[in-house]
């Protein structure tokens, strides 16, 4: 459930077969306990939970599930103590990780993050040890339906700092403090997101070139994807398609 980033289109070349549909039920659902705990259970008065219920129902989680994470978010039922944590470090050939956590037990999350680092050539670090490297901004994606140039407009207007265009879409950029005021600005201009979250964009890339080196990464990544606690991952890492075709995930 990593963040929008190089890494995403990477995963897309190079999919996996088998579906994790429960892991990724339970990221959605911690996202959704934490939004209603930190800010109430009407989306209307909460913007995370708001876009937590939006990308929730995108992924395909059932409603009664929905409904059961924001009320054991808002106090009706026996909530979990979640506590939202950042890692970082490098991975093979010193690719920059960032990966976001939620968890009941922060020595549990701690050792199993470590262990995977350790596993597949990597090295967890300090606090902002890489973090640094990454621009953290608000990220708004649309499908092809939409008109580029009118969203191009209205996103300006809003201040937005970039509008690109994706190989399925488009995809509109903001600060972290403008991000809820373009989010609402172009719902009120007509524009329908398919997504809408905060995510962190690398500074520079770093080509890994070296078919070895690019599978130890992977498998990193993978791993920590697989965590129920890991909410998103980010990268800096840029594989080469021709290098990608030889990684064995």
């Amino acid at each position: 459930m990593s963040g929008h980033s190089k890494w995403a289109n990477i995963k897309n070349k190079k999919a996996k077969t088998d579906s994790q549909k429960a892991v990724v039920f339970q990221k959605y659902s911690r996202e959704l306990i934490v939004a209603a705990r930190l800010g109430g259970a009407d989306p209307a008065g909460n913007f995370r939970l708001r876009t937590a219920i939006e990308k929730a129902k995108a992924a395909g989680l059932p409603n009664d599930n929905i409904k059961r994470a924001i009320d054991k978010g808002a106090g009706a039922g026996a909530a979990d103590n979640y506590e939202e944590l950042t890692y970082e470090g490098y991975a093979a050939g010193g690719v920059a990780v960032v990966l976001e956590a939620m968890t009941d037990n922060r020595n549990r999350t701690a050792g199993d993050v470590r262990s995977i680092f350790t596993k597949f050539n990597g090295n967890l670090g300090e606090t902002n040890c890489v973090s640094w490297m990454f621009d953290k901004k608000g990220s708004i994606e649309f499908d092809q339906t939409v008109d580029f140039e009118k969203l191009f407009e209205a996103a300006i207007n809003l201040d937005a700092e970039d509008v690109t265009e994706e190989e399925d879409g488009y995809r509109v950029i903001t600060s972290v403090e403008n991000f809820q005021a373009v989010v609402e600005g172009l719902e009120a201009e007509g524009f329908k997101s398919t997504t809408a979250e905060f995510t962190r964009i690398p500074q520079n890339m770093v080509e890994v070139t070296d078919a070895k080196t690019a599978t130890s990464v992977m498998r990193l990544i993978d791993r920590l994807e697989e965590l129920d606690d890991v909410q998103n991952v980010y990268t800096n890492c840029d594989i080469p398609d021709d290098v990608l075709q030889q990684v064995e995930v």
